[in-house]
């Protein structure tokens, strides 16, 4: 068993479909108080930030502690999560037809182990469908992600080529994790 540091429902779900026993407790760090906007960089400021507040409320003496924080950068600009419908839109027109990479960074602590792992996973992707990409974001589903993408979803059908794991770009390198435990 262990506790996973994040609200995310879908590294929830991936742990789940890895098997994984897990209980969820998400924590209220504040990524705007992070001045860089270099991507890796602010990825894994956001994992320790994230990692060292939920470390000091539960420690890892009952269980251990996976964190993790995704962000995706194309054309070298960091993409956090939409604001509101224009900025998801603004988002999604940079990266269609172009290549984006999604940053996960993860932090697993127990008593005895420790793995601090960034990993990364690019698209190329076609361009991507105006209709389409409006229906997307009249859905909402743009919402929580990562320069409003969802490789697993929305952007699935235009994706040219990939290299690196799906799980990284949903939120959690699992294979990595796996391996590890």
């Amino acid at each position: 068993m262990i506790r996973l540091g994040s609200n995310s429902p879908t590294r929830a779900l991936i742990l789940k479909n890895f098997g994984i026993d897990f209980i969820q407790n998400g924590g209220d760090f504040d990524e705007d108080s992070i001045a860089t906007t270099n991507p890796k960089s602010f990825c894994y400021e956001a994992t320790k930030g994230k990692f060292n507040e939920l470390y000091k409320k539960y420690g890892v003496e009952d269980m251990p502690l996976l964190v993790a924080d995704s962000v995706v950068t194309c054309d070298g600009k960091l993409l956090r999560k939409a604001k509101d419908i224009s900025h998801a839109k603004a988002m999604l027109e940079l990266q269609s037809g172009n290549k984006t990479s999604v940053i996960t960074c993860m932090i697993y602590k127990s008593k005895e182990l420790e793995l601090i792992d960034i990993s990364i996973t690019s698209y190329e992707f076609e361009q991507f469908d105006k209709k389409h990409m409006q229906e997307y974001l009249e859905s909402k589903e743009c919402f929580g992600k990562a320069g409003a993408i969802m490789v697993e979803g929305f952007c699935k059908p235009y994706i040219k080529q990939v290299i690196g794991y799906e799980s990284c770009a949903m939120g959690l390198c699992i294979e990595k994790l796996k391996n590890f435990l």
